[in-house]
Order: C-alpha cells, then sequence, then structure tokens
C-alpha cells in the first residue's frame, strides 16, 4: 500500500477515504517511520485495553528520533504515564471531573454560552471557532484551575505550539516543531510556577490550590507532577472541546436533514453529540509502546516498536457502525471510542460532554437561519487533534 502524506490537506480536509483504503488493504499497516498504524475498530480498543501497551516510552522515542533529550524539569503528565503513578495521579483530580461535579457546573456554563450568543447575534456573523466553542471551555478550565482569564491569550499561542508537537513523529528530523513545542512547554511550565507561588501563599478554593495541597500532604504529588497536571489540565481541558463544537457544528451544516431533526427535537441533543463524536471526532490518534511482543491481526510488533491506533478511523469502521459515513443523530448503540478506552479514558469526558451539549443546543435553538460562510473552511495542521482554524457563520 501507498504511504499517505498526513499534513497533505487534502487529507487533513477529509481524512476518512484514506482511513477506508487502509482498513481494506493493510489494516495493520507499518509505516515508513518504523511505527504500525492501526485502523480497525477491534484492534483499536484491544490495544487501548491492553495493558502490555505502554506509554512511558514514547517521549524518549519521539526525543530520540530528533536528536534531542527529554527536556528537564517538564514532567510526564498522567496522559504519559503508565502504573502505578498514572493510577495515582489520575486519582488525584478524578474527583474534579465526576458526573455530578460537572452536572454542578451547567448553570454557569449555559450563561457563558448565552452571553457568546447574544453578543454575536447583533453582528449577524461570527466565527464559530474564534468567537464561540474557544472561549466556552477555556472560561470553564481556568474558573475550575483558578487560573486568571486575563492570561488566556498567553497561553493560547503555547497550548498551539504544543498541541502541534503531538505530530512530531510524522515531521522530518529538522523540524522547527518539536523544538517550538518543547519551548512553549517550559514557558507555560514557568508561567504556573509563578501562579503556584502565588496560591502557596493565598490559597483560594479552586483546583490549584487543592493539588498545591496534595503535594505540600507528600508522597502523592510532587513539584513536577504538579506542573505537569495543571498544564495538562489547561490543554486538555479546551484544545478538545474547542473542536468537539467546531467539528460537530460543520457535521450539522453539512447535513441539514440531521440539524433539522435536532431543532425539531432537542431532547435528542444527548445522543446528537454522542454521534458528533464518533462521526468527527476532535482526538484522531493516540499512541503506545508494546512492553512486549503482540500480535495483532496477524502481524507481529516487537517489544519496544511504536504502535498508533486510529481513533477516527476506528469510529468510521463499517464492523462496528452500519453506514459509518453517514450522520445520524438517532444512531442506536453507539459505542465510539472517541474519548478513548481503557485506563487512559479521557478524564473530562463529563465536563466535554456538557459543554458540547450545551453549546451545540444553544446555537441550533437560538439561531434558526445559521448556514456556513464558506463551502471549505481551513483545517489546523495537526493529525492528533482533528478541528477547524476558522469556521464562518451567518444567522
Amino acid at each position: 500500500m501507498q504511504s499517505f502524506n498526513p499534513m497533505d490537506p487534502e487529507f487533513l480536509a477529509d481524512p476518512y477515504p484514506t482511513y477506508h483504503r487502509l482498513r481494506a488493504e493493510d489494516p495493520v499497516h507499518q509505516s515508513p517511520l518504523g511505527f504500525w498504524v492501526l485502523t480497525r475498530y477491534d484492534d483499536v480498543s484491544a490495544v487501548l485495553r491492553d495493558p502490555r501497551f505502554i506509554k512511558e516510552p514514547l517521549a524518549a522515542l519521539v526525543a530520540a528520533r530528533f536528536g534531542a533529550e527529554v527536556p528537564r524539569g517538564v514532567g510526564l503528565s498522567m496522559l504519559d504515564r503508565d502504573p502505578p503513578d498514572h493510577t495515582r495521579l489520575r486519582g488525584l483530580v478524578s474527583k474534579a471531573f465526576t458526573p455530578r461535579v460537572v452536572e454542578g457546573l451547567r448553570p454557569r456554563i449555559q450563561q457563558i454560552v448565552d452571553e457568546l450568543i447574544t453578543r454575536a447575534q447583533a453582528a449577524g456573523s461570527m466565527d464559530v471557532i474564534e468567537e464561540f466553542a474557544y472561549p466556552i471551555p477555556v472560561n470553564v478550565i481556568c474558573e475550575m484551575l483558578g487560573v486568571p482569564l486575563a492570561d488566556h491569550e498567553r497561553f493560547k499561542g503555547w497550548s498551539l505550539d504544543i498541541a502541534r508537537g503531538l505530530d512530531s513523529i510524522w515531521l522530518p528530523p529538522d523540524s522547527e516543531v518539536p523544538r517550538r513545542s518543547a519551548a512553549s512547554r517550559h514557558a507555560i511550565n514557568d508561567y504556573f510556577r509563578g501562579l503556584i507561588a502565588q496560591r502557596r501563599a493565598s490559597p483560594r478554593g479552586d483546583l490549584l490550590s487543592a493539588l498545591i495541597a496534595a503535594e505540600e500532604a507528600g508522597d502523592k504529588l510532587n513539584e513536577e507532577e504538579l506542573l505537569a497536571t495543571c498544564i495538562l489540565l489547561l490543554i486538555a481541558g479546551h484544545e478538545t472541546t474547542v473542536n468537539l463544537i467546531g467539528n460537530g457544528v460543520l457535521a450539522l451544516l453539512r447535513n441539514p436533514g440531521e440539524l433539522e431533526r435536532l431543532r425539531a427535537t432537542p431532547g435528542l441533543i444527548t445522543n446528537a453529540v454522542e454521534e458528533l463524536l464518533r462521526y468527527d471526532g476532535p482526538v484522531q490518534r493516540t499512541a503506545r509502546v508494546a512492553s512486549a511482543p503482540a500480535t495483532i491481526g496477524g502481524r507481529t510488533i516487537a517489544k519496544g516498536e511504536m504502535v498508533m491506533p486510529f481513533i477516527g478511523a476506528a469510529d468510521r469502521d463499517p464492523s462496528q457502525f452500519p453506514d459509518p459515513d453517514r450522520l445520524d443523530l438517532t444512531r442506536a448503540d453507539n459505542r465510539h471510542i472517541a474519548f478513548g478506552w481503557g485506563i487512559h479514558f479521557c478524564l473530562g469526558a463529563p465536563l466535554a460532554r456538557v459543554e458540547g451539549q450545551i453549546a451545540i443546543d444553544a446555537l441550533v435553538r437560538r439561531l434558526p437561519r445559521l448556514e456556513l460562510m464558506t463551502d471549505a473552511p481551513e483545517y489546523r495542521q495537526s493529525l492528533t487533534l482533528r478541528g477547524l482554524k476558522t469556521l464562518p457563520v451567518k444567522f
């Protein structure tokens, strides 16, 4: 099978035909770069649940490819750790993201959404990404963590660089992307060091103060882990939700029958968000390293080799989802894996779901003549996080 270029604008605009070809012709596909690409639902879900496929060696593998050291003073977050450290770190944060706690945030999220739509109504048009999808989760995660909202423009650039760095493995060894990503990690690290010092001196009722208290209690969290956790929550707390809302609104506008169905049946919103997550999810792929030899789809994965499960491909697998390229807001038994699976299942999934439900419901309900202002919105140059640069609409 011919290799594909993940940064090709055509692939970025619509990767799903390529996923279908890979799944049909070479579902356990070895890239010329040496890692394995998985595109079938059963293979992807099996690897995500299999404890033989681990996370911690990934940073060193990527650093070795670019002739760089793993950055000092920038710890691995729980997303990149394996048990027992992953279990310990996740346990410290998980109480902030339970369904009950998230439901308590619903009135505040609704208030943010309503204010953004009211502001846009006066103009008659807006960029869904910049003026709607981005401010919602940024406001929420800043308030939860205790990060001053006035600083969000500072970490927006850092966040984009770090997110772009997730695709480093695909890039040529002389690429500047990994170096920019590392520089932004150091910058945001320094930012949080300053904020942590403020909270140590004057604690508040926010998540950052709670994490500092856990660190000061000893044996639960060290300073490197505290910094890595803060950075993960800030970036993951908004990057994926922005893309969920943006991709979801675009999918609805391109499928007017389903958009009208949602308008006519507002109670469908919960199921609708699950289908939008499956249909064009915000996270397209993840990665693991085999800690022992394993067989997938008849191919032997050697110890130390990297595998790349493509979540976006798995969620369009016809063996799991009948007629997978059709958006169907009433789809039953929708066991998508947009939030991952296994021990690394997205901690913020309950929050992302509620933010997506409130945002999309309000947009559909309050802007009845919503329509696209371009036939070809531009996508961000990222294979890992699928999202739009802009989404101009009028109403």
